[in-house]
């Protein structure tokens, strides 16, 4: 080896590299931030940021002796990973599976962490846990060391008591066991019955859980129960506190006079609100007026919910807390109360409302020359559904309709130039459910966006983005502190699955790598409009795309093609919407740059509500489309394969978007094994395949409605 003393005494003679301060303490660094994963000095280098080939020499060195120290194992191939002390822990957030295997994902790291069953302890899906490493015979494992905090302490149970024992049976799969209800911790519940249960304690592995009921929700299949029962399996909260309804009940009526000589009166210029039919809050408004110049005056106005929402209230710390209303296939359970969200900041057609405006100076060609951002006081002269606007913008008479055709105009050409700098059209089809009186799904429907619902879309992206870079782009200073709705790039491996998923439609895709993955989706997306397998595709491509996100750092929003992009448009139902306001209202105050930490904790929170209530979404719309197909067993759909795994095949109707799964089990014909090169399902006698993508016809064989699950099989007929 290498004398480290005699090459840096070498390095000292260059003028163009020297050795770190701390060469040891830096190189740890690095492998302790990646504890698990096997590094070369190459990989060490990278991340220090050193790219001098003597130093990446002496950085080999110092790794070679880290691991003579035991420092470093040697993980072979000239790759080492961290000794880690059997006493020193990682912290991340554990997710178990229902068979009792665990996955602990660390911020900053590409790979999760592996749990063996047994070794989880007395974590739960989703709590932050602290993981020690032990070694033997080379081999390293984790386990949970401790649970740091409980990602919730309540969940929906089956009550299940038999003799004098009770358990409360999780709902949740992602649950792995039972809960032990103590006698007197019933709470009156019936056998069977849907109960809340709040978790007591836990402390050894080997027992269960000890819970008590806290509420009796009712007998499994029933609506309410159900949309209930999901709310609390996310950890959402579904009623208001009294205290909370009695703070929103106290907040002033009236628009004072005070109130609209403080701000830019608009209220004798042209407003109306474009909304779905069955919408209860109207947080946005368009007014449009021609100026003398030819230009046009386009305001976009918003709630003025800072205005009522005060920080420091009982009002404030529930809404902060909820951060999100949530949208169930049936209900809406708001972020303020009904006072606020459908009332005071709802801009109901003539009645003067208080708001917050981005207001343009825009002439034909869409391009922006002047904006002005304020608060203001509005009378929305009309409200139109969707349904309405589009009908005109198809053709039909109707009232204002030469104002709905500008804004529509105008509208396509903002699209335009947004599709041009590579902005990507996620408009996907959605799915919507006639309900019965009792919340039966009774038909299912495909819902897409038409230009009515784009011209809307439109006009509030340009807001966003206007006051995103009021903000962080000023003409005169550094930008001040602010919050960004941001989206980073794909992940190389996920588009590797979506290159593999594009070719079994016939489109390809440039091997994937960190120069051509800006462009990679936007390319395929480009290539697949208008085209019979352009909406699965597009769902494949969201699924390889990172999620977007509050923080107070700005990385630009990839999918959008923004530089600068915010979210200002929905107060009434995002709380990030409430602290944009704030600062910009701050610093059109004149106020300082303030400190990002209180916001960057509100935007991990509001980003984490965000995915929750998303989930709840997904589940009430699984919930529902089990419930429609219950009615339905035997019959046969063509469908395309939307998933590929070891355990069977992910299968989508394609005349209701309802997703089931063929198990491997069900697979007769022959032997399969999934194929992890060509990630499909093989035959090993006849060699048949299943791919991503290709379309099937199935037989609806199963539904549970506890579950969510709908079981298919393949049917008689095979076409790819």
């Amino acid at each position: 080896m290498t004398n480290l003393a005699s090459m840096s005494k070498k390095k000292q003679n260059s003028r163009d590299s020297r050795k770190p301060r701390n060469l040891r303490a830096e190189i740890l660094d690095v492998f302790k931030q990646q504890p698990h994963k096997p590094l070369n000095y190459k990989q060490v280098a990278s991340s220090m940021g050193v790219y001098d080939d003597q130093v990446r020499t002496l950085i080999m060195t110092v790794i070679e002796e880290l691991a003579e120290a035991e420092k470093l194992d040697s993980a072979g191939r000239g790759k080492y990973v961290w000794n880690q002390p059997a006493d020193s822990g990682i912290e991340g957030t554990i997710e178990i599976t229902k068979f009792g295997r665990g996955f602990v994902i660390v911020d900053g790291q590409d790979k999760d962490i592996p749990i063996a069953k047994g070794d989880t302890g007395t974590a739960l899906y989703g709590d932050k846990v602290e993981v020690v490493f032990s070694s033997f015979r080379k081999k390293r494992t984790a386990r949970v060391q401790r649970v740091i905090s409980r990602a919730k302490d309540q969940f929906v149970c089956i009550f299940d008591q038999k003799r004098n024992v009770t358990f409360g049976l999780p709902t949740d799969q992602r649950t792995h066991i039972d809960f032990f209800i103590p006698p007197a911790y019933g709470l009156d519940a019936k056998h069977g019955e849907k109960v809340v249960v709040e978790l007591l304690g836990w402390d050894d592995p080997r027992e269960n859980p000890v819970g008590k009921v806290v509420e009796v929700l009712g007998m499994p299949g029933d609506n309410d129960v159900e949309m209930h029962s999901i709310m609390i399996e996310y950890g959402l909260p579904y009623h208001f506190p009294s205290e909370v309804l009695y703070d929103a009940d106290r907040i002033p009526k009236e628009i004072t006079s005070n109130d609209i000589a403080s701000r830019r009166d608009f209220r004798d210029v042209l407003t109306f609100t474009i909304d779905p039919y069955d919408a209860k809050d109207f947080d946005d408004a368009l007014s449009l007026k021609q100026l003398e110049n030819g230009n046009w005056e386009i305001g976009v106005h918003i709630a003025d919910v800072s205005h009522y929402l005060r920080p420091g209230t009982i009002l404030e710390d529930e809404a902060l807390k909820r951060a999100t209303s949530v949208y169930l296939v049936d209900r809406t359970i708001p972020m303020l109360p009904e006072v606020l969200s459908n009332e005071l900041c709802s801009l109901r057609p003539n009645e003067d409302k208080l708001c917050f405006s981005a207001v343009f100076e825009m002439n034909n060609d869409a391009v922006v020359l002047n904006s002005w951002f304020g608060r203001t006081v509005i009378h929305s002269d009309r409200r139109f559904t969707y349904e309405e606007a589009q009908e005109m913008i198809e053709g039909a008479e109707g009232d204002h309709k030469e104002a709905i055709l500008t804004l529509d105009d105008l509208a396509k050409k903002l699209r335009a130039k947004r599709f041009i700098a590579g902005g990507i059209d996620f408009n996907t089809e959605e799915v919507k459910f006639k309900l019965d009186e009792m919340g039966k799904p009774v038909g299912v429907f495909i819902k897409r966006m038409k230009d009515a619902n784009k011209l809307i879309e439109d006009f509030m992206l340009l807001a966003n983005v206007k006051v995103a870079e009021r903000i962080g782009r000023p003409q005169v200073g550094k930008p001040s502190m602010f919050v960004y709705r941001i989206h980073d790039l794909p992940d190389i491996e996920k588009l590797k699955n979506l290159r593999e998923f594009a070719g079994r439609f016939g489109y390809e895709m440039p091997k994937p790598n960190k120069e051509n993955a800006e462009l990679s989706i936007r390319e395929l997306v480009s290539k697949i409009e208008g085209t019979p397998e352009q909406d699965v595709i597009k769902n494949m491509a969201i699924r390889s795309m990172a999620k977007a996100e509050y923080s107070t750092h700005n990385i630009g929003h990839y999918g959008l093609a923004f530089d600068f992009y915010t979210h200002f448009t929905s107060p009434i139902r995002r709380y990030p919407d409430v602290m944009v306001h704030r600062l910009l209202q701050h610093y059109l105050d004149g106020g300082a740059s303030l400190g990002a930490e209180e916001y960057d904790k509100k935007c991990r929170h509001s980003s984490e509500r965000e995915k929750k209530a998303a989930e709840a979404e997904r589940a009430s719309i699984k919930y529902k489309q089990v419930e429609f197909l219950m009615t339905r067993i035997g019959e046969t759909f063509k469908g395309i394969l939307s998933g590929v795994t070891a355990r069977g095949l992910y299968v989508e109707l394609i005349e209701n978007k309802c997703e089931g799964m063929v198990s491997l089990d069900s697979l007769y014909d022959d032997d399969y094994y999934y194929d992890e090169a060509k990630l499909c399902l093989r035959g090993r006698s006849t060699g048949k395949e299943y791919h991503f993508g290709d379309e099937i016809i199935v037989t609806v064989s199963g539904a549970n409605l506890q579950k969510r699950q709908l079981d298919f099989k393949i049917a008689d007929v095979y076409s790819v």
